[in-house]
């Protein structure tokens, strides 16, 4: 489908890539990585023939089609967001301005009018609208949304029209830089489904472990300005990486010994007559051998750790009965939530849900129009906003920026925390208004970290961060000892941090005192909870076929043999129905043991005196985990019990 053959790239001094080649075939699914900085959306740009190689060439195959999705700054006119949906080639969105034009402007040209409508039609142009709907809804679209002009949606909702676009024409190539960074948690859900059972092939950027996991089959990593590629997903290629460098080392150092040793032969032996052949053989042996390059890990990795905040209190943060709206658009009436110390709570829910105005009302960004926000002993909160630039002034260096704290810090200090995040030489004399998404971020880090809070509010905090930055901010949040609230919807980054998850909808809370996992499972025993529930009214109210039985003669009259064994049957399939109602039940008296007895030692943990007696928190801490293991495994087996226990009363009614 594509070929790209031997292509170079330059800017200035420095040499993104050289002598690059690569293909990707039919039903390809390829992974693009590397560090920030790397080349991949350069790389991305000389695909799309956006921008020329110094060198090489790119190839696409005869009657390809193929789209691309940039990572920024995708176009925003008059045009609807169905409209550009199903603009999915010039001639269909020439046509769909001159319909618009016609419909108001000209409407006594009916003849025109008529074969600009008949040419739309032999495009396809209305049986894209259907399709166009369907994935505008998967991407969080509301119906009423699809008539809106883009100019009036954000940056984000502009970018996943586009992607709308791109998903209604289904090229044969899609190419993707880093397509959820403006997906919520649910979209990026349906999204990457979506993907999975796409027919084409895939070429994509994606600093989302979990997103890339599940896509990939083939990982292609820039590395040293070559092109690297691996079988399986991303995290198959760290594993080969590991091992092709361990073997490398290895090569390296047993070739070396080995030109040493004959390097000694030589130096030794040269000026002796009798051995000086032999030395000078030794010498060419040592030219034609074919050199084994030095390994190097080009990968810069940001190591930091947060300063540890003064200890709060244990109730951090409590509001009561808040009520917020934007106009006449209600969030919350009456909510109400309190945060106790050393929690990691995500906030999860869909679209529009009000997660980030819960953030900024936790973080008194915002003010309610009624109810009480307060924070608990010794509190101080910090928040990083998902708009960094919210943080930040654009008009000053990052050295301006980071040296504005409230801390007593030297000069030498802050170059040494800027360097951390790899603000280095004259990178710190940047002004915040010519910084990439990612700097951005880094510099935002930086500022909180120079002024640490014990209540870290955090929304989207590893949006353009590349994945070691992810990695070093996972373990830094680790290691924290405040108290955590973000939003994210990197589900790696949340499996790794969350300790407590709050799912927000329609203004009301819901908690679950667990990891992520447990969030999934729990969301997913209550959907099979309700399902069953449905089951059995679907089945009370339409079940009035008689039970299946052995063929008998055509009589109006039953025999006492026949009635005896329906009896039969009809009982065996009650016992075999009560057997599985009574093994649920069980197994919700299992689950409710477990989550009672969660809660009791979350509780017993988070009390000071727990810590003053020897060995009781380690206990208690494996207890712990015992007891989310035999809950994992009771929710697991309630699911079984569940399903056949409907399918028998199915078939009990049927």
């Amino acid at each position: 489908m594509l070929t790209i053959s031997e292509i170079s790239k330059s800017f200035g001094p420095r040499t993104l890539f050289e002598d690059v080649s690569m293909q990707i075939n039919r039903g390809d699914r390829i992974g693009l990585v590397g560090p920030n900085g790397a080349g991949k959306t350069t790389l991305f740009s000389l695909i799309m023939q956006l921008e020329e190689p110094d060198t090489g060439t790119v190839n696409y195959e005869k009657n390809i089609v193929h789209g691309y999705l940039p990572q920024e700054s995708a176009p925003a006119g008059d045009e609807t967001v169905l409209e550009l949906a199903t603009a999915v080639t010039p001639e269909i969105a020439d046509l769909q301005k001159k319909i618009k034009a016609y419909d108001t402007a000209h409407p006594d040209e009916i003849e025109h009018h008529d074969n600009i409508h008949a040419r739309f039609d032999e495009l396809g142009g209305y049986q894209l609208e259907p399709k166009a709907k369907k994935i505008l809804t998967g991407l969080a679209f509301r119906e009423k949304d699809f008539d809106r002009p883009l100019r009036e949606l954000s940056g984000g909702w502009v970018m996943r029209a586009h992607l709308a676009k791109l998903l209604t024409l289904e090229p044969d190539l899609l190419i993707l830089d880093e397509p959820t960074n403006h997906l919520d948690l649910e979209t990026l859900q349906w999204f990457t489904e979506y993907l999975e059972n796409y027919s084409g092939a895939i070429l994509l950027i994606s600093h989302d472990r979990d997103f890339l996991n599940r896509l990939i089959t083939q990982t292609l990593e820039i590395r040293q300005g070559k092109l690297v590629r691996y079988r399986g997903n991303y995290d198959e290629h760290l594993v080969q990486r590991a091992a092709n460098e361990a073997t490398q080392i290895a090569a390296y150092k047993n070739q070396q010994k080995e030109i040493a040793a004959l390097q000694l032969f030589a130096d030794r032996f040269r000026a002796k007559a009798s051995k000086a052949s032999q030395a000078q053989s030794k010498l060419k042996q040592i030219e034609r051998m074919e050199k084994i390059e030095a390994p190097t890990n080009d990968d810069k990795k940001i190591k930091f750790a947060f300063p540890q905040p003064q200890r709060s209190g244990q109730r951090v943060i409590k509001m009561e009965n808040i009520h917020f709206a934007y106009g006449t658009n209600v969030i919350y009436n009456g909510m109400d939530i309190e945060v106790e110390r050393g929690q990691r709570t995500v906030l999860v829910g869909p679209n529009g849900a009000g997660k980030s105005t819960m953030l900024k009302l936790l973080a008194g960004v915002l003010t309610p129009q009624s109810g009480e926000r307060t924070l608990g002993h010794n509190t101080k909160a910090g928040y990083y906003s998902q708009y960094r630039i919210d943080m930040l002034q654009p008009g000053r260096t990052v050295f301006e920026e980071a040296m504005d704290t409230p801390q007593a810090v030297t000069e030498e200090f802050i170059r040494t925390v800027l360097g951390s995040f790899l603000f280095r030489g004259d990178d710190v004399f940047k002004k915040v208004n010519v910084l990439s998404g990612g700097e951005k971020s880094r510099l935002a880090l930086v500022k909180l970290l120079l002024d640490p809070p014990n209540l870290l509010l955090m929304d989207e905090p590893t949006t353009h961060l590349d994945m070691a930055s992810i990695d070093a901010l996972i373990g830094a949040l680790q290691q924290f000892q405040g108290t955590v609230i973000f939003i994210s919807h990197d589900v790696y980054f949340i499996r790794a941090l969350s300790t407590h998850v709050v799912r927000v909808e329609s203004g009301k809370l819901t908690h679950y005192t667990g990891g992520y996992q447990y969030y999934l499972d729990k969301s997913a025993s209550g959907s099979a909870k309700a399902g069953l529930i449905a089951g059995y009214n679907s089945n009370t109210a339409t079940s009035n076929a008689p039970a299946a039985a052995p063929a008998a003669p055509k009589s109006s009259h039953k025999t006492k043999e026949q009635k005896r064994f329906e009896a039969e049957q009809r009982q065996a399939r009650s016992n075999k129905l009560k057997v599985h109602r009574e093994l649920v039940q069980h197994l919700e008296k299992e689950i409710a043991r477990c989550e009672k007895r969660q809660r009791e030692i979350t509780a017993e943990l988070e009390l000071p005196g727990t810590y003053e007696k020897a060995g009781l928190a380690a206990h208690l801490n494996r207890e712990l985990a015992d007891i989310s293991r035999e809950l994992e495994h009771a929710n697991k087996e309630w699911e079984k019990a569940a399903a056949a226990l409907a399918e028998a009363d199915a078939k009990l009614g049927a």
